[in-house]
């Protein structure tokens, strides 16, 4: 009976004597006997006049939400092995979904390898690449022919030359389950984008020391051999996408955002109003990360070649040590990785669109509380989040290029919409088309059961299925795949808040603003979509949420 006294209450209107109506959001469950402080919708920085009744409702926030430590470190059960490919194909019956379909057609063409680096679950690996690393010496004579009558050197110089490396990878050691050992590689491909404007593979060395041992893969090598180095480089992506880009760089910095969101900021602070949209479910769902993917017995742990506790930690610290503000911020991103130009790029192209939405929202939101670079540095509670965000998430870093303090309107404008992005847009593109592009297990392989090859000429399909990860490896990573993409039941899309925190009038019309211009941006893409073979979805703000919430 005591579940039915607690009661849901969204909001409050109070109408004074005057006819005045005042809004007092509350968005909570309320038990019997509970002491309950609603305070008036209006934004309001800190001030000497409220300081000290902020300080004693921080103090009670700082209690409740207490930083995490982030510990980064039927065929469910075969250990079968996969004899046929048709057999996989098996698998995926009753799973009827186009972009799946699409993978598995055409997951061995070299163009759609190429492809995926701009417009798969990762596209952020991916680099121009002015000067070919001393460690894989591609050479001219290994590429005459697939650079059409141009050489390397010349279409180095045109920026037609694209650089994947996976060194974050190099020596760890695979997974060992049930005596049974995995393993990873560190690969480095070179990529050509030539007069189709299509990104096409033509050169993969599977492991970071160039030698005899380390064979350069070509796609005028035996079938066999150049498809077995594309899987390996596949299985990488996995490793890195998951661990790197998914997990470290969107759910765990976005928990790290609202922790301090929930730490630093009272309800009444406009930064508070703006950011509580984008923190919902963040910590559940986190919980629910560590507990049941990352722990000991999770699934990393049983089903993935990086999943061991000490290399999948190992990783994690090159990771987070690898963080910069830079590499957060879209336009810096595409810029340093010398991406501007290239064609067809739709994740660059969908992002900008939205950084440059989030950004003029954000802008317009807090010009409207902080009208100098004065009141920025006064806001007390203000620098003490971005000094936590700073000292506990980036550990105190400057060269991440974090700032630890806040000193004018326009670094607070730029970092927000970073955290607004982040939480929305970027773990939308690396989360949403798990799936999709995984669910063929091929494409994505979870784990890798045999050795890179030493030489070439060796390779046969019987290799390759060897290699691939058994029956119950495949289906399990399935099923988290799946899980992990698929759209929560209360899913808000980007800009659509279930609460209403601001009532006043400017900031009330931004969101109104925001909302159309989100609506404009998916008009557009959905246009764009019509004309592609393979349509990109992930960035339409449709169906983006707010939040990492799944």
């Amino acid at each position: 009976m005591e579940l039915f006294n607690h009661w849901f209450c969204d909001k409050i209107l109070v109408t004074t004597p005057e006819g005045d109506t005042i809004l007092f959001p509350c968005y909570r469950w309320l038990a019997p006997n509970e002491k309950l402080v609603l305070r008036p919708a209006k934004a309001l920085l800190v001030s000497p006049d409220n300081k000290t009744e902020r300080q004693e409702l921080l103090k009670k926030q700082q209690d409740t939400y207490r930083i995490f430590r982030l510990k980064l470190i039927g065929l469910t059960n075969s250990r079968g092995l996969w004899d046929s490919m048709e057999k996989l194909k098996a698998i995926l019956c009753g799973r009827r979904n186009k972009t799946l379909e699409y993978v598995r057609e055409h997951w061995k063409e070299d163009w759609f390898f190429g492809y995926q680096f701009l417009n798969g679950i990762n596209p952020m690996v991916i680099k121009c690449c002015e000067k070919l690393p001393r460690n894989f010496p591609v050479t001219e004579e290994m590429v005459r022919g697939l650079l059409g009558k141009s050489t390397l050197e010349a279409e180095i110089k045109k920026r037609n030359i694209f650089l994947c490396d996976y060194k974050m990878l190099d020596g760890l050691d695979g997974n060992k389950l049930k005596n049974k050992q995995f393993f990873l590689t560190a690969p480095l491909v070179l990529l050509h984008l030539n007069h189709e404007n299509k990104m096409l593979p033509i050169a993969i060395q599977l492991r970071q020391e160039a030698g005899p041992e380390n064979p350069i893969f070509l796609p005028t090598d035996p079938k066999h051999d150049w498809l077995l180095a594309k899987i390996f480089v596949r299985a990488a992506e996995f490793s890195v996408h998951e661990l790197d880009f998914h997990l470290l760089r969107t759910h765990l910095l976005s928990e790290v955002f609202t922790v301090a969101t929930l730490r630093n900021l009272p309800s009444q602070h406009p930064l508070y109003k703006l950011l509580f949209p984008h923190t919902r479910y963040t910590l559940h769902i986190n919980i629910m990360a560590r507990n049941q993917l990352i722990s000991e017995d999770g699934v990393f742990a049983r089903h993935t070649g990086i999943g061991g506790e000490m290399t999948m930690g190992k990783f994690l610290k090159r990771a987070t040590a690898s963080l910069t503000y830079s590499s957060l911020c879209l336009p810096d991103n595409i810029s340093e990785r010398g991406l501007e130009d290239v064609p067809n790029y739709y994740y660059r192209d969908d992002g900008m669109e939205l950084w440059n939405i989030i950004y003029k929202y954000v802008k317009g939101v807090l010009q409207h509380y902080y009208t100098s670079d004065g009141v920025v540095q006064k806001d007390t509670e203000l620098q003490s989040w971005i000094r936590e965000i700073f000292s506990k998430g980036f550990l105190g870093i400057e060269e991440t290029g974090i700032p630890g303090s806040f000193q004018t309107v326009s670094d607070l404008i730029k970092f927000v919409t970073m955290v607004i992005f982040t939480a929305s847009a970027q773990h939308a593109a690396v989360n949403n088309g798990q799936f999709e592009y995984g669910g063929w297990m091929p494409n994505y392989p979870t784990a890798l059961r045999k050795a890179p090859p030493k030489e070439k000429g060796q390779t046969t399909m019987d290799t390759i299925l060897e290699t691939l990860p058994d029956v119950g490896t495949t289906v399990n990573g399935m099923a988290v795949l799946e899980l992990l993409s698929t759209k929560s039941t209360d899913h808000y899309p980007l800009g659509y808040f279930p609460e209403d925190l601001f009532d006043e009038k400017v900031p009330c019309d931004l969101i109104e603003d925001f909302q159309k211009n989100l609506k404009k941006l998916s008009v557009c893409i959905e246009q764009r979509n019509k004309n592609l073979e393979l349509p990109y979805t992930y960035l339409n703000p449709e169906n983006v949420d707010n939040s990492v919430a799944i």
